[in-house]
C-alpha cells in the first residue's frame, strides 16, 4: 500500500470468513475523505458535518395524565448561509413542536440543526438555493426526526415520530410568497 506523503491514513485490517475461506482485506480511511466525484464536471453535494446548533425542551406537562392526543403544532423553518470556504454552505434546519392537552402546556420543543455542505460545479445561485433547501434539508432530516423522538420520549411523553416533510413543497411556497404570487395547493 503507498500513501501520499503527508496524508493522514487510518487503516484496519478486516477478517471475513467466507465459507471455507477466510479473506483478508486492508480497509483504508483517509482524511481527505471520499473523492468529490467519479466526473469532476457534475453537481456534486456533500456532507461536511452535521450537528445540533440549538437545542431547548420546556416539559410543564411531565406530571400530567393523558388521556387524549394532544393537539400538536409543528413549524418548520429553513435558513441557508454561504461560508467563508469555497463551495461552503450552512443550512440550518428549525423544528418547533408544541404540544397542548385540553389548553394546558405539556411541552415545547425547539431544535436547530445544522449541516455543513460542500456544492460543487452548480454556478447558478438559484439552483444552488434550490439544491440548498430542498436537498441538504432531506438528507439532515431523519436525524432531526431521532432527536425529536428520543427527546420527547425521554421527558416522559409518548414518542413523537413526525412524519416526513415535502422539501419541495415548502421551497415552492417559499419562492411564490417571495414572488408575492399566491401559493398553489401542495
Amino acid at each position: 500500500m503507498t500513501v501520499p506523503r503527508g496524508s493522514l491514513v487510518r487503516a484496519k485490517l478486516c477478517v471475513v470468513a467466507r465459507g471455507p475461506k477466510i479473506v483478508e482485506r486492508l480497509d483504508q480511511m483517509s482524511s481527505e475523505g471520499t473523492p468529490a466525484s467519479a466526473n469532476p464536471g457534475l453537481p456534486n453535494l456533500q456532507v461536511a458535518a452535521q450537528f445540533i446548533k440549538d437545542l431547548s425542551f420546556e416539559n410543564p406537562g411531565a406530571m400530567a395524565n393523558l388521556t387524549d392526543r394532544p393537539q400538536i403544532e409543528l413549524a418548520v423553518d429553513l435558513n441557508a448561509s454561504r461560508l467563508a470556504e469555497k463551495d461552503m454552505f450552512e443550512v440550518e434546519l428549525k423544528i418547533r413542536v408544541d404540544a397542548k392537552n385540553e389548553g394546558k402546556a405539556l411541552f415545547l420543543l425547539e431544535v436547530a440543526y445544522s449541516g455543513i455542505f460542500r456544492l460543487t460545479n452548480v454556478a447558478d445561485v438559484g439552483t444552488q438555493q434550490m439544491i440548498l433547501l430542498i436537498q441538504a434539508p432531506h438528507m439532515l432530516f431523519p436525524y432531526v426526526r431521532r432527536i425529536v423522538s428520543d427527546v420527547v420520549r425521554d421527558g416522559g411523553m409518548p414518542p413523537l415520530m413526525i412524519e416526513p416533510i415535502d422539501f419541495m413543497a415548502l421551497y415552492q411556497a417559499r419562492v411564490a410568497q417571495a414572488q408575492g404570487a399566491p401559493q398553489g395547493t401542495a
